[in-house]
């Protein structure tokens, strides 16, 4: 990339990554087909990572090493590579949530973080860490909502969420929070960028009520699962896992209310939320 006055920009840390891996690689005389056979992984997945659109994770980074026999030399360097924005057991899926073209997601307790607003964000870190500075809550707000502007792009990623009832009636923030947010997540829904259903109270007990869930598909690598508690989460390609994960949330799907019953019900809270009413546990 050219800059003005003739001069090159300097390359990000994640491209003189990319650099180096397409050194080794040819080095070894493999073709990115060839290295992406022995690394288990797509060829269009060892461009995106020689282009540095994409930093390896860590077990990529460990097979990488061992195939070119480079003694740890690439699970080192991701570790130097530029600090990300999200927490550590966050970052890997939040990396990969930018590449998804289909992402489906099991909310347990809170509003999923594509789909939250800012003062519902705020509201939530601040939750979370009271004694944070106004600039770290910002910094992070700023961040979550950056990650949403996915959902800009009319089509991809095909979005699908379904929400636990007690996420709608749990309290953030003030209700005058609660009514934005809820009235955000029913225009995403209305409009269609973002299939949403509800899992009701009456539902009882289902598949996914322990943990929050969120699916990953991709146009060149296979689907990912990303489960998360506190201060700690869990991202996985192993197709196994993957499945009991995909399992249990079609399980909860049909737990769901359908569409356009959630969407009613979303709306009827916001609007007790509106009144300045905490809406009434059914």
């Amino acid at each position: 990339m050219t800059g003005r006055a003739g001069h090159h920009e300097p390359l990000s840390n994640e491209q003189r990554y990319g650099d180096e891996l397409r050194r080794r690689r040819e080095a070894a005389g493999l073709t990115q087909a060839e290295l992406a056979e022995r690394v288990v992984c797509s060829p269009s997945l060892i461009a995106h990572y020689e282009a540095g659109r994409r930093t390896p994770s860590h077990a990529d980074a460990q097979r990488l090493d061992q195939v070119l026999g480079t003694d740890g030399f690439f699970t080192r360097w991701r570790k130097t590579l530029a600090k990300s924005r999200f927490a550590e057991h966050f970052q890997e899926a939040a990396e990969a949530e930018q590449l998804a073209v289909f992402i489906e997601e099991y909310a347990v307790s809170l509003v999923p973080g594509l789909l939250q607003t800012r003062a519902y964000a705020r509201a939530v870190f601040r939750g979370f860490r009271p004694h944070a500075t106004a600039d770290d809550v910002d910094k992070k707000v700023v961040n979550r909502l950056e990650r949403a502007r996915i959902l800009e792009h009319p089509e991809t990623p095909r979005v699908w969420a379904i929400l636990h009832e007690s996420v709608i009636r749990t309290l953030v923030g003030s209700p005058e929070v609660m009514t934005e947010q809820l009235r955000h997540i029913a225009q995403l829904g209305r409009s269609g960028r973002v299939l949403v259903q509800v899992v009701p109270f009456s539902a009882g007990i289902h598949a996914t009520m322990n943990s929050m869930v969120s699916l990953m598909r991709f146009a060149d690598a296979p689907d990912m699962a990303y489960v998360e508690a506190l201060h700690t989460g869990s991202l996985t390609d192993e197709p196994s896992l993957v499945r009991r994960y995909r399992d249990a949330y079609d399980l909860t799907r049909a737990a769901a209310l359908p569409p356009e019953a959630s969407l009613d019900l979303i709306e009827s809270v916001a609007e007790d939320y509106g009144n300045h009413e905490r809406p009434p546990h059914p």
